[in-house]
């Protein structure tokens, strides 16, 4: 930025961050691990008293007697999720999404959102791009930085419990961490969903064998090496413990029912992407947490307080990739990781996808002002 008080700062469409990377998961997982050696190292903050919030949401009244205010809804909320990101990357940002679930009936996707980079010491704006690629893919690869370092490198069975676009992304990260699987099955609500998603595998990855839809999230997690549940709706996935195969890694990007006599069983390894995010959310929201936030992470916020488990039986993913704490110990054992989404990952990969767009010369650049009317 130049000394002359010029504000200009760089607009990328959605195709033109197509174009500049933003659906590379290699490179995504790459960044992410990344991200997490930052984490680790402390080199980030993010919002709230503690520096580890997720964000700001902002929900609508179940009534209102103002007659253009939307009210409550499935899905419908705006939120701001802000971060600085140390390393390389050195930027500041948001992701701002507002969604609900009925834009579907207007040919919309559920959420609609932007990604603004800013200069972390001056604040001005550096780029404002569409942020819907960056955020599905952001969240799809984190299943992928945990299988390289939590799941067995001869996982031959993959299991995905949800067949949307986040569990397409996981999906992506996963084989790209593991490309040793052979077999999917899908589970699906809504059957003709799964089929669709077992024959985008078996077309985009001739390397898998069999990709399949099975009847019941039983079928889908037993004899996997693999699982990922990403669903979205009313009623979350579960997860008998029981079904799950000695030395399995399960991904836990979204909202989900297990038993605690299984979770906290001592053989378990329990990871979670940032616990100080979960921490910030128990001074943010009302215990039970996991009536809130509907993620595994919650239920140990609420297990921490019942006095069922202590905070040392959680491991954070950064201190792994950093070696500064233990992942898997043997072949048997299972590993849990759940995930909750951090704002550094859009400000890092949002970034990532900048600086490959400056360099290819595309986006509009936009001037703010020549010179500020006040200052």
């Amino acid at each position: 930025m130049s000394n002359t008080g010029r504000v200009d700062f760089l607009y990328l469409d959605e195709p033109s961050m197509i174009k500049a990377g933003v659906m590379d998961m290699h490179t995504c997982v790459d960044t992410m691990v990344e991200v997490y050696k930052l984490l680790g190292q402390g080199d980030y903050v993010m919002g709230g008293k503690n520096h580890n919030s997720h964000g700001v949401k902002m929900v609508f009244p179940k009534s209102s007697p103002f007659p253009n205010m939307p009210v409550d809804g499935p899905d419908r909320r705006f939120m701001a999720m802000i971060a600085y990101v140390g390393g390389r990357f050195n930027v500041a940002g948001e992701k701002w999404y507002g969604s609900n679930i009925g834009n579907k009936q207007k040919n919309l996707p559920r959420s609609i959102l932007m990604v603004m980079l800013n200069d972390a010491v001056t604040g001005a704006p550096i780029a404002l791009m569409s942020g819907n690629q960056i955020s599905g893919m952001r969240t799809g690869a984190i299943p992928g930085v945990g299988a390289r370092s939590l799941a067995r490198k001869d996982s031959r069975s993959c299991g995905l419990i949800g067949s949307g676009p986040i569990s397409r992304s996981c999906f992506m990260s996963l084989i790209d961490s593991l490309p040793s699987i052979e077999e999917v099955k899908i589970f699906d609500v809504v059957p003709e969903n799964a089929e669709n998603l077992a024959r985008w595998i078996m077309k985009t990855y001739p390397a898998v064998k069999k990709a399949y839809g099975v009847a019941t999230a039983e079928a889908c997690v037993r004899d996997s090496d693999v699982v990922n549940s990403a669903t979205s709706g009313k009623s979350l996935p579960y997860i008998n413990g029981e079904w799950i195969k000695k030395g399995a890694y399960v991904s836990l990007p979204a909202g989900i029912e297990m038993d605690q006599e299984f979770v906290l069983r001592p053989d378990i390894l329990r990871v979670v992407d940032n616990w100080p995010m979960y921490e910030a959310w128990s001074e943010e929201l009302s215990y039970p947490w996991h009536d809130s936030i509907e993620l595994i992470g919650s239920y140990y916020l609420d297990w921490i307080k019942e006095g069922r488990m202590t905070a040392d039986q959680i491991v954070n993913m950064g201190k792994i990739i950093n070696g500064d704490a233990k992942g898997r110990e043997d072949d048997d054992q299972i590993v849990l990781f759940g995930q909750g989404g951090l704002p550094v990952y859009d400000v890092a990969w949002g970034k990532q996808i900048y600086d490959n767009a400056v360099k290819m010369g595309l986006g509009v650049k936009l001037n703010l002002w020549e010179e500020a009317a006040m200052h």
